[in-house]
């Protein structure tokens, strides 16, 4: 059991009364400054009419503001001191950052602020944005990983916003109107939907003292209810995209565990052990034992209600049925258990990523600011350190045998030929 306490970082929480939630995290030895506004809004929340939606309010909201008017006046307040801005979409949940030197950080937070509260979406400025979308969508379509990871979605969880891109495609995007995403804004874009979280060499009253200034009076309302996910597959599945590419790229998932699951730090465990290194059951046995891959990687992810497990690779065409079996088997197998060896390594291992990740403020900032998003708490480093260290074997082997099944499986290749019935053949986990 790890005992020093040094390496434990607290975190303080205010609620505004309008719901807004500000979360802050001390570091006193860096001069770095973390700004994250995190909202409850992503693809998992849009009906198919709307789908790319909270992905085209994220590049709006950097065209211009009532105090900003131009997209260089916003990225210049951060970029001109030398920090760094950026926002991302997922399924269930946007968030707009700024990495900024301390003497600057206030501007930072004013800025997404404003961003937040001030938009003006202008038309011209949302059809220039939904041409960018589009060569984003294409430039991930040509992506055989990108194209594999894509259709494995939809194949996983098909018919449902789950499996649908989150950039949506070029014809959702292209009819959704100004007054559409002004709805949305209006139902997404509220205070008791927001989780403003700030790490770095700050104090929580200054944070709260200021955020209070600028959003005290930020409106409130009902928020639109993430659309839940659907238990419709029934595998094993495949899907095969015809490229003439020099790799076959292989991606295949399963049905997993939900954030909150008891099991979920089993899970990643049992993923560390399959693939997640160089000394990985799959690399070992595929790549350095049978020269059949250059990298080859499992991961696991985790949502509202529901996950994935999944493994990667890129192949020689000519090796697709060499290759197959042996990622099959090694899936397999891990429902035999693992060894007292590897476990206690994964752990090592996890714990070792988690502390070299909270060596960051924007990864403090993200660990307390999404933890508040998705589940209304936060659990302290040192809880999910003793949460890790307290998985066993059996643990272990018990998710893998809830996870590890044929019917919840689904394949995606990409490539320059694939016998569909012949890869079918392969993915019994009986």
């Amino acid at each position: 059991m790890m005992k020093n306490s040094q390496i434990f970082s607290d975190y303080n929480k205010t609620t505004l009364e309008n719901g807004l939630r500000i979360l802050t995290s001390t570091i006193k030895h860096t001069n770095a400054v973390s700004i994250n506004f995190f909202l409850g809004a992503g693809s998992r929340y849009e009906s198919d009419s709307l789908a790319g939606a909270s992905h085209l309010f994220e590049h709006v909201l950097f065209k211009g503001t009532k105090n900003k008017p131009t997209s260089r006046e916003i990225s210049t307040v951060v970029e001109g001191v030398g920090g760094i801005i950026n926002a991302f979409t997922d399924r269930e949940m946007t968030g707009y950052w700024c990495h900024m030197p301390y003497p600057n950080y206030r501007s930072g937070i004013d800025l997404i602020s404003d961003m937040i509260r001030n938009s003006l979406f202008r038309e011209k400025d949302i059809e220039n944005e939904k041409h960018v979308i589009y060569e984003e969508i294409r430039s991930a379509s040509d992506s055989p990983s990108g194209k594999a990871g894509l259709t494995l979605d939809s194949v996983l969880w098909p018919n449902q916003a789950m499996g649908r891109g989150i950039a949506g495609t070029t014809k959702s995007v292209e009819n959704i109107s100004k007054n559409e995403m002004l709805q949305y804004l209006n139902t997404q874009y509220v205070a008791s939907n927001l989780i403003i979280s700030v790490a770095g060499n700050i104090t929580h009253e200054n944070i709260v003292d200021q955020i209070t200034q600028t959003m005290s009076d930020f409106r409130d309302g009902e928020i639109q209810q993430m659309i839940p996910f659907e238990d419709n597959l029934s595998g094993p599945v495949v899907s095969f995209e015809k490229r003439d590419t020099e790799q076959t790229t292989i991606c295949l998932g399963m049905h997993a565990l939900p954030y909150n699951h008891p099991k979920r730090d089993a899970l990643s465990l049992l993923s560390i052990i399959l693939g997640e290194t160089m000394s990985s059951r799959l690399f070992e046995e595929v790549r350095e034992k049978r020269a059949l891959a250059y990298d080859i990687h499992s991961s696991c992810h985790f949502f509202s209600d529901c996950g994935v497990f999944q493994v990667e690779c890129g192949i020689d065409p000519s090796k697709l049925y060499d290759a197959l079996p042996v990622i099959i088997s090694e899936i397999s197998r891990l429902r035999d258990g693992v060894t007292d060896e590897e476990c206690s390594g994964a752990k090592k291992l996890a714990i070792g990523r988690l502390l070299l990740r909270m060596e960051d403020s924007r990864s403090i900032a993200n660990f307390i600011g999404v933890q508040e998003l998705l589940k209304n708490k936060v659990d302290s480093l040192r809880t999910v350190i003793d949460r890790l260290e307290t998985v066993t074997t059996n643990n272990i082997t018990s998710v893998a045998n809830d996870v590890i099944k044929s019917q919840k499986l689904a394949v995606s290749i990409v490539g320059p030929k694939c016998n569909e019935s012949k890869v079918l053949s392969f993915l019994d986990f009986t």
